[in-house]
């Protein structure tokens, strides 16, 4: 049977970390995988997550089964983090779920199961998961424009593709930081899309992977507070890998916001089922983690500031890269990426130039460009500037937006 197996494509980023870890240069540099790293290179275990992993350890008397919608006590505290302390309870239900991704799929299942005809609308360029994760749920995918040549965010690009979007369509938003182009809707934006959505009927699925780490919290998870406010149904996918850290907990939660109580009954037992025959039910302990540092006000204000000093370090590295830049008189690739926020960046290379860039100055990013702003120890951004103006200047071109 086995020899009857069609030869499936790599995964082109492990594909990647691969090479990486095959490269014999001592100077190379790995900015493929959207992972935080400290000064040392070092992905962190953070203090608060770790005080609760030592409280949590003291107290465990069982690992029994916590049921199909995961840690009770998490899925209420992602309800509080993201809608806020004061957001209608009757309005909303949450189920943990296997990371962000797993949230992901479960609500592709739950469209599927309530609406098979819908098309999720996605941007373009997207996180290079979400249309694999949508398709293998059995939905048709559409693209939707969102940047110009010039890199800028294009708004009425956004809004003539999603007009036509179709009544119970899903559009996919990123809630901020978009991955891969690290460009965000303004606010003014956001509101326009919010009165799209409720003239059109389609219903928003949020991706949030990293609120905290580009205009801090509270602002990070303005927009998505708005749409879930604004609109009958707003449908959230939360990752807890980046903001606490927990990327190989795989801690996420599935949210759901609907009109009436005895809907979103039938809503999370729909969930609870899709995730029954998925995976059954989630991993604890990096739910466990999360709820012990939510409720508790000391644990919390320490993960606050820790994630303030993630922020700040990406911030500071982005800045750092565009003074480089500049001074290499690459100033209009300097200010696109000024623009951006977040994890990523796009650097505007064909997979070619990112070729080139890789094997002959050893700086490994996506084929799509991206590159991940949060693990470039600061003395090696000199390098990086270097490498990509060698290769802008081997193109000739000004460019300040991916080459696709």
């Amino acid at each position: 049977m086995l020899e009857l197996l069609p030869t499936p494509p790599a995964d082109p980023l492990w594909d990647l970390t691969a090479e990486f870890a095959a490269d014999p240069r001592p100077e190379r540099l790995d900015l493929v995988l959207g992972v935080y790293r400290d000064q040392t290179g070092t992905t962190p275990v953070m203090a608060a997550v770790r005080e609760a992993e030592i409280r949590l350890a003291e107290r465990s008397v069982s690992k029994e089964y916590r049921g199909l919608s995961g840690n009770a006590a998490f899925n209420r505290a992602m309800l509080s983090t993201v809608l806020g302390a004061g957001a209608p309870a009757a309005r909303a239900i949450a189920v943990q779920t296997v990371a962000g991704t797993g949230a992901l799929r479960l609500l592709a299942d739950l469209v599927r199961q309530t609406y098979p005809g819908a098309t999720v609308w996605i941007s373009d360029p997207a996180y290079v998961n979400h249309r694999p994760i949508l398709e293998a749920a059995g939905l048709k995918v559409r693209t939707y424009g969102r940047l110009d040549a010039a890199g800028l965010f294009d708004t009425a690009a956004m809004l003539d593709d999603l007009r036509a979007a179709r009544r119970d369509d899903v559009v996919l938003l990123q809630g901020c930081c978009h991955n891969p182009t690290g460009v965000d809707p303004s606010a003014e934006m956001w509101e326009e899309l919010a009165e799209l959505a409720a003239a059109s009927g389609w219903v928003p699925l949020v991706d949030l992977a990293y609120h905290g780490l580009g205009d801090g919290l509270a602002a990070d998870l303005s927009a998505t507070r708005m749409l879930a406010s604004r609109l009958p149904e707003t449908l959230i996918a939360v990752s807890c890998s980046k903001n606490f850290g927990l990327y190989s907990d795989r801690t996420g939660c599935a949210i759901v916001l609907g009109p009436s109580r005895q809907t979103l009954r039938q809503v999370e037992t729909a969930l609870q089922n899709a995730a029954r025959t998925l995976y059954s039910m989630p991993p604890e302990h990096g739910a466990a983690v999360v709820a012990t540092v939510l409720e508790d006000d000391a644990l919390r204000a320490m993960w606050r500031a820790e994630l303030d000093v993630m922020r700040d370090r990406i911030a500071s590295n982005r800045s750092d890269l565009v003074t480089h830049l500049a001074a290499l008189g690459r100033d209009a690739e300097a200010a696109s990426l000024a623009r951006q926020k977040g994890m990523f960046s796009m650097l505007p290379f064909t997979p070619d130039e990112m070729r080139r860039l890789r094997r002959q100055f050893a700086v490994y990013g996506t084929a799509s460009g991206r590159i991940n702003i949060a693990g470039i120890p600061a003395h090696r951004i000199p390098q990086l500037a270097q490498g990509v103006a060698a290769v802008l200047d081997a193109v000739g071109t000004p460019r300040s937006a991916p080459s696709r």
